[in-house]
C-alpha cells in the first residue's frame, strides 16, 4: 500500500495526538518533527523514531515529505501553511486556521494558487457517530423540518493554562474560549443549519482579569438563511470542564447530544442512538477522539487523488463564526451575511 511521507510542525500537547494516530496509519510514514524547542523536538523524534528539525523552513526542502501537519501557535499557522503549500506541500492544519481574517485569507489564497496540493482544516468532532447521525437527520428530513438549535460548552481554564506565551493575547492567540475551545461546537452548529443570514453576540472575562487579554465567556444568536435559529454558550469560566451540550429540535422529535451520546427525545421516550467511540489517542474526554478518523481520511482522499471535503473555505465558515462574534460584540449590533 502506497505511503505519503509526513511531518509535523510543533511538539506541543496537540501533537501528540497527530503523531499517534500518524503512528497508526498505513497511509503515513512519519519523517520529521520541528520544534523551535530542541530537546522538545529530539525527544519527540526518539519517541516516534524519525528525523528532527528547529526550522521548519529547513523540512520543507526534503523530497520525501509530501503532507506537512500544523500544530503551532495560532498566530503561525497561515506563515507556515502558506510556505508548505508554496513548498508543494499538502498541509492539514489544528483550527483555528488562524488569528485573524487576514492571515486566514492568505491561506486561503495560498491553496488557491496552489491547485496541486491540499489544504484541509482539523473538525474532528463532525466524525463522531453522534455527529454524523445528527447530520443525517437534518439532510434526511426523517423527524420532520428542523427548528432550532442551540449549542453550550462550558469547561474551566485556570490561570496556569496560559503561561504558554501565545495563549490569552489577542496578537497571537486571536482570541479566548471562542477560537480555541468553543469553536468545534459552532462548527458543529454550521454544519447542521447550513449558510448563515447574520449573527449578533457578547463576549466578557468573567473570571481571568489581569490575566488574559481575551474573553473566557461568550454568547450569540445566529440565524440561518432557511430560518432556523441557534443560540450559543461558551465559557471557560466553570469550575470543570463538563461534556458539550448541543440540542437539535425538529417537528417530529429532539436530538440531544452530551459529550458524544447522542439522545433521541419523542413524548415522553428517550433513545441512545450513537454512543462514544473510545481510542487510544490519550486524547481529554472533551477533546473527541476522532482526530485518527479525520487524519485517516485525509490521507485516503490525497492517495485517492479526491478533493478533501474539510478543506480551507469549509473550515473558514466556523471561524468566520468566531470572527464576527468578535466584531458583533465590539459594535454592540448584529453581523449581516450577504455571501
Amino acid at each position: 500500500m502506497k505511503s505519503l511521507g509526513t511531518a509535523v510542525i510543533g511538539c506541543g500537547s496537540i501533537s501528540s495526538v497527530h503523531l499517534k494516530a500518524i503512528a497508526g496509519l498505513e497511509l503515513a510514514e512519519l519523517k520529521a518533527v520541528v520544534d523551535i524547542n530542541e530537546e522538545l523536538a529530539k525527544k519527540t523524534a526518539e519517541t516516534y523514531g524519525c528525523d528532527y528539525y528547529t526550522d521548519y523552513k529547513e523540512m520543507l526542502q526534503r523530497d520525501d515529505i509530501q503532507v506537512v501537519h500544523i500544530c503551532t501557535g495560532h498566530y503561525l499557522h497561515a506563515p507556515m501553511t502558506v510556505d508548505a503549500l508554496k513548498a508543494g506541500k499538502h498541509v492539514l492544519t489544528e483550527k483555528p486556521m488562524a488569528e485573524n481574517k487576514a492571515s486566514a485569507h492568505t491561506m486561503l489564497d495560498a491553496a488557491e494558487e496552489n491547485k496541486d496540493v491540499q489544504l484541509g482544516v482539523i473538525f474532528q468532532n463532525r466524525y463522531n457517530p453522534s455527529s454524523i447521525r445528527m447530520k443525517q437527520a437534518v439532510d434526511s428530513g426523517e423527524f420532520g423540518k428542523l427548528l432550532c438549535m442551540k449549542g453550550l460548552v462550558t469547561w474551566s481554564r485556570t490561570p496556569a493554562y496560559y503561561e504558554t506565551e501565545w495563549k490569552g493575547k489577542w496578537a497571537t492567540e486571536g482570541g479566548g474560549v471562542l477560537i480555541n475551545q468553543a469553536i468545534h461546537t459552532l462548527d458543529l452548529l454550521h454544519w447542521l443549519g447550513g449558510d448563515v443570514a447574520s449573527i449578533k453576540g457578547s463576549i466578557s472575562n468573567d473570571s481571568l482579569e489581569g490575566v488574559i487579554e481575551v474573553e473566557d465567556t461568550a454568547h450569540a444568536h445566529i440565524e440561518f438563511r432557511n430560518g432556523v435559529k441557534a443560540i450559543f454558550y461558551a465559557t471557560n469560566a466553570y469550575g470543570r470542564s463538563t461534556p458539550v451540550e448541543v440540542e437539535v429540535i425538529f417537528e417530529k422529535a429532539t436530538l440531544q447530544l452530551r459529550g458524544d451520546t447522542l439522545y433521541l427525545l419523542q413524548g415522553d421516550t428517550s433513545t441512545i442512538l450513537a454512543e462514544p467511540v473510545k481510542n487510544d489517542l490519550g486524547e481529554k474526554a472533551y477533546w473527541g477522539v476522532s482526530h485518527q478518523f479525520q487524519i485517516r481520511d485525509f490521507y485516503a482522499h490525497l492517495l485517492e487523488g479526491k478533493h478533501f471535503w474539510i478543506d480551507g473555505p469549509e473550515g473558514y465558515k466556523a471561524f468566520r463564526l468566531v470572527m464576527d462574534i468578535y466584531e458583533s460584540s465590539k459594535l454592540g449590533q448584529r453581523i449581516n451575511y450577504t455571501e
